[in-house]
């Protein structure tokens, strides 16, 4: 699908923002260092404004908590070229997960001690000094099974970053797993005491407890959705006011159900 397709669809939704990422989004593109260019951010950045849509957030997710430094230094040459030119597509964040020690990005008990931890520390504050230059910021989303995997965890990160410009993607349904979905209240609001004035935008889907007692993640406004989306919306407007909510996990087919229950939501928050 060309840019300028893509830009419509997301458009006739009645949507006015989205986050880009050029290896999904652009046929052709692959992933290697030195392919980001002002001239390609420009045309992304005209595709979405032609429609009225702006590009929240860029994502470069990498593994940061890769032990093969080889390996996350490549990706760390992607994740700052982002960085460097986020104001040419016309965006102000660069957002990433904290990964896994292991490659394919699968949990590993390892994940939640504090070498990893000091791994992704050191190689956020790394991203930020390049941010700081660029007048951009570093998004990172906090997930349970990864690095960064908690609302005290996320806290910690950004005390340890040193940067303002390292900022968070708050995604409730990503703090929450088949354990401890039924504290997701305690959750939420222990997120927006900690970080709360430094969420720069928001993900919105749900998720499931299948009847087998496994935890899925789908679409908002999925039947049996779980996630307390009255206290996400309220919390996220009062602290956040005009904040980006982007949909996660839709499809074609779901996209216009998700959309006017996420709205319907927001309104009744």
């Amino acid at each position: 699908m060309q840019l300028d397709e893509l830009a419509k669809r997301i458009a006739s939704h009645g949507l006015c923002a989205a986050q880009f990422a050029a290896v999904k989004s652009i046929p052709g593109f692959d992933s290697d260092a030195g392919r980001v260019n002002p001239g390609l951010a420009a045309y992304a950045r005209e595709a979405f404004r032609a429609e009225g849509v702006s590009i929240a957030v860029l994502g470069c997710y990498i593994n940061l908590g890769s032990p093969d430094e080889a390996d996350a230094r490549f990706h760390m040459g992607r994740f700052k070229e982002y960085l460097r030119h986020a104001r040419d597509f016309g965006c102000g964040m660069v957002g990433t997960e904290t990964g896994s020690v292991r490659a394919d990005f699968a949990f590993h008990p390892d994940n939640h001690g504090e070498a990893a931890f000091q791994r992704v520390v050191a190689r956020v504050r790394e991203l930020a000094r390049v941010a700081e230059r660029s007048g951009v910021f570093v998004a990172v989303e906090g997930v349970a099974s990864f690095v960064v995997n908690s609302p005290r965890r996320i806290r910690r990160l950004l005390d340890e970053a040193g940067s303002d410009n390292v900022q968070i993607i708050f995604d409730p349904v990503n703090l929450v797993n088949a354990d401890n979905w039924r504290e997701q209240d305690a959750i939420i609001e222990e997120s927006f005491a900690l970080f709360g004035e430094r969420m720069a935008a928001f993900h919105a889907k749900d998720f499931i407890i299948t009847p087998e007692g496994k935890y899925k993640q789908v679409a908002a406004g999925t039947a049996g959705g779980l996630l307390h989306y009255p206290l996400f919306f309220k919390l996220a407007k009062e602290r956040r006011p005009f904040g980006y909510v982007l949909l996660e996990d839709t499809t074609p087919e779901t996209l216009a159900g998700t959309v006017a229950f996420a709205r319907d939501a927001w309104e009744r928050a």
